[in-house]
């Protein structure tokens, strides 16, 4: 065996060790085993400054145009962020790449005797084990201390206020726009949602709001007036001034906190990224400078045109052309309407959707009604994914029955859209991040056998 293949099969020992505990989407409304874990590792998430991030939608693209941004800066910078795609490594960038498989083993071997003792002490009180999104809270915190990291770009798993990355204390705290979504255990309103996830908030902080609705942005700039050092709002004190599509992404003019960017080329696609960007560049001029310093020209233009997002309108293919999104609630799926109509037009466009169980599969796919030609429901390899035929059912109400196909996988689905789609046509994958991580997998696979061939 190979000294890689050694160590993948040891990183994927540490993901099934993590898969083992109660699962991501059973997140417990509770912060004090996570702090008491990383107590007991003496505080790695305070070895470096950090800039939070939450939100409903855009969370992770911002969190990577952060973090490019840092690091064109000479930081050395660590990435947290959920979920993963292909592979667990993905949560846990060091200076914009996975963490190896070595270290994230050596990691976690080191951490284990902790998270042990933690556990059986959350046993012994009558509680439950750390769950899979603690323990992996606390390993990325080690990570990072371990690397070391300037600044870590913390993107919240969810929620905010009981959300395990909250033992980390941001100097910015970062909000994308809050809608409607895991309201089992958010709230039932935007305001009661934008409440939890103003628990970010720590004293002294800079907060950073991307546009919200007026119900998100009472609550989260009443929490900012009584803890936070600064509130700054996209649309009031920062703006996206222009932006217009050309070959292969946008180019953008953004107004910041303390400059004026012209004519920025993002290699990405929809409306929903030229907001994403610009808050961005107003938490990097908050962190760096309090928001009163501009990012140098030279460093600002390499960053920018250096981004990427992957499973956000991802191209993956061309032949036929295919894109990936991982739209997952009637949030994204709206902003993915409006980007397939702004920047694909394509003569017919092929769907093919899956949709995890605890979402409101209708009120994710309705945004799309008009977005696709034909749709071809299948279900992701994650246990939480809805079920075809039951999907269908639902699907059938939003794009018409005669509208419809099911497929019992991702590859079938795509071998039948391929077959459907006419020169110049697309095929969009969506209605989970699991939808698109297997896509992936897919893609990749293929492209090694061609490879090999």
């Amino acid at each position: 065996m190979s000294t890689e293949a050694h160590w993948a099969r040891k990183a994927a020992e540490v993901e099934a060790a993590l898969v083992a505990r109660i699962p991501e989407n059973k997140l417990r409304p509770r912060l004090e085993p996570t702090r008491r874990a990383v107590e007991l590792l003496g505080d790695p998430q305070r070895s470096y400054r950090v800039i939070h991030i939450t939100g409903t939608n855009g969370k992770t693209s911002t969190t990577r145009f952060i973090e490019r941004l840092l690091r064109e800066h000479g930081l050395r910078t660590g990435r947290f962020t959920s979920p993963h795609l292909v592979k667990l490594n993905e949560r846990m960038a060091i200076d914009g790449e996975p963490v190896e498989d070595q270290v994230l083993w050596e990691v976690y071997k080191d951490i284990e005797p902790v998270l042990d003792m933690v556990d059986a002490e959350l046993v012994a009180a009558g509680d439950t084990k750390l769950t899979f999104f603690e323990a992996l809270a606390v390993l990325g915190f080690a990570v990072f201390a371990d690397a070391p990291v300037d600044v870590l770009v913390l993107e919240v798993g969810m929620g905010g206020e009981w959300d395990s990355t909250n033992v980390a204390d941001g100097d910015v705290a970062v909000f994308t726009p809050v809608s409607l979504d895991h309201m089992e255990r958010l709230g039932n309103t935007i305001a009661e949602i934008a409440k939890t996830k103003s628990g970010i908030i720590k004293p002294d902080a800079i907060v950073v709001s991307s546009a919200q609705t007026a119900d998100a942005l009472t609550v989260i700039e009443a929490k900012a007036a009584s803890t936070a050092a600064g509130f700054k709002l996209l649309g009031r004190d920062a703006k996206v001034l222009t932006a217009e599509v050309v070959p292969g992404g946008q180019r953008i003019t953004v107004q910041g906190l303390a400059g004026e960017y012209r004519d920025l080329f993002l290699p990405l696609y929809g409306e929903f990224q030229a907001e994403n960007l610009a808050t961005a560049i107003m938490s990097v001029e908050a962190f760096l400078g309090g928001g009163n310093h501009a990012i140098a020209e030279d460093v600002i233009r390499v960053a920018v045109a250096d981004m990427s997002s992957p499973g956000r309108l991802q191209i993956v293919s061309n032949k036929p052309l295919t894109i990936l999104d991982g739209a997952h609630n009637p949030g994204g799926a709206e902003s993915l309407a409006k980007a397939l109509a702004t920047h694909f037009e394509a003569p017919k466009t092929i769907g093919i959707v899956g949709v995890l169980g605890e979402k409101d599969a209708a009120a994710t796919l309705a945004p799309l009604a008009k977005s696709f030609d034909h749709v071809i429901v299948s279900a992701s390899s994650s246990p939480r994914a809805v079920p075809a035929e039951e999907l269908a059912k639902v699907a059938a109400t939003v794009f018409g029955a005669e509208n419809l196909s099911v497929a019992e996988s991702v590859a079938e689905a795509y071998e039948i859209a391929q077959t459907m789609v006419f020169e110049g046509g697309a095929i969009v994958v969506t209605g989970s991040l699991s939808m698109v991580g297997d896509m992936l997998k897919l893609v990749q696979t293929e492209t090694e056998e061609d490879d090999e061939a």
